[in-house]
């Protein structure tokens, strides 16, 4: 709110000079206009009586100023004061001023973090209603840019509506580089927290009247967005930051190797006449660059390795890798983050990108193998992708 009284107090000053400006002003013009047909004493009423006029509107500019400073003191007072038995009365002036379309169709496989895949594209489409074109005037001279965004995909989300006492929000999170052991939400940049906000950051491709062209983003298609801030390395660059020593384990995210089938090539190419003009690349050959950016990170989740994972020691066992089992109940009833199949022996799983399935294998060394591209059962729509 200081950000509002300062505006508030600039706008007051502003009308006040203009007030003043313009009564002077026509004070100046009428005295100049008058010495020749009034005698001194009509002036000298004449002035008296401008002089009061200009008194009197900054009086009313000071009252105004006065109210709304008062109204947004209560304002601040009753949203302090606003109950947790009432969550929708605890409400900011905040909606989404934008929509992102990414080519990460659904969570599977969109980055645990930013410019971890950097050819990962995606528009950020803001509402005209909302953002005058002039508000991003100057946003193409950086080179990249903070995105506050929301998780509206979390399945938890309706948790967080209710009073914290039923609300069974959980303090602890699985960690994929702790091998699923548990740490403090506040700890880990895990979508499922008490406010469902999302912070990121991207690289800046073009801006275009009312989008934004980003790279590097780890955001899926359909987010909704708050705001965007500009990076300054200055300030946002911290040096001699320091992190736990199990933020800095990558190993256990890395995936040893991404290859392509012999027949992967002819089943991109009969897909990609069918999105070409959709896509946010340029060709097939970049969109196998972004295939092999995104397989190159496992993207399993926790659940997956601790769950379902069959070994010949048993379940978990992470040395001894055999086979993966995905349960078809819960592909089809959609409770799996990670669509796979069973295909003899080995498992296929399916990752979602601008619309199309792509499906791939993963050996017992780590080792990916991309075998084809299919269009899925329906195809999303230009407004979907």
């Amino acid at each position: 709110m200081d950000g509002g009284s300062s505006s508030v107090k600039s706008q007051w000053f502003a009308l006040s000079i203009g007030c003043a400006f313009t009564l002077s002003a026509s004070l100046y013009l009428w005295r100049k206009k008058s010495k020749p047909d009034f005698p001194n004493g009509d002036a000298t009423d004449k002035i008296l009586e401008l002089q009061a006029s200009l008194k009197g509107a900054l009086d009313k500019c000071a009252a105004e100023r006065q109210g709304r400073i008062m109204a947004q003191k209560a304002l601040r007072e009753a949203l302090s004061k606003s109950s947790y038995d009432k969550v929708e009365s605890t409400s900011y002036p905040m909606a989404p001023i934008g929509v992102v379309r990414s080519c990460f169709s659904r969570r599977n496989g969109t980055p645990r973090q930013p410019l971890l895949v950097p050819l990962a594209k995606a528009t950020l489409m803001f509402d005209p209603a909302r953002v005058p074109q002039a508000s991003l005037e100057g946003l193409e001279g950086y080179s990249h840019c903070w995105i506050i965004y929301v998780f509206h995909l979390n399945t938890d989300i309706e948790k967080l509506w209710k009073h914290p006492s039923q609300s069974k929000f959980k303090a602890k999170v699985r960690v994929p580089r702790l091998k699923g052991e548990r740490i403090g939400v506040f700890a880990t940049r895990s979508p499922h927290r008490p406010c469902p906000i999302g912070l990121t950051v991207a690289k800046v491709e073009a801006v275009d009247q009312h989008k934004v062209l980003l790279s590097g983003v780890d955001l899926v298609d359909g987010t909704p967005v708050l705001d965007i801030k500009p990076y300054l390395p200055y300030c946002d660059s911290i040096h001699g930051a320091i992190v736990p020593d199990w933020v800095k384990v990558d190993n256990l995210l890395a995936i040893a190797s991404v290859n392509f089938s012999q027949g992967f090539s002819s089943s991109l190419a009969d897909c990609w006449s069918l999105v070409e003009k959709k896509s946010l690349y340029s060709s097939p050959d970049e969109f196998q660059s972004l295939i092999r950016q995104v397989l190159s990170w496992d993207i399993q989740s926790v659940s997956r390795r601790s769950h379902l994972v069959q070994t010949k020691g048993g379940i978990g066992d992470d040395d001894n890798v055999e086979n993966t089992i995905c349960p078809a109940s819960k592909v089809e009833s959609g409770q799996d983050e990670e669509a796979c199949e069973q295909d003899s022996s080995n498992v296929v799983y399916h990752l979602i990108l601008e619309g199309l399935d792509v499906s791939y294998g993963v050996d017992s060394d780590a080792n990916v193998v991309v075998e084809k591209v299919t269009l899925p059962s329906r195809l999303p729509s230009l407004g979907e992708m």
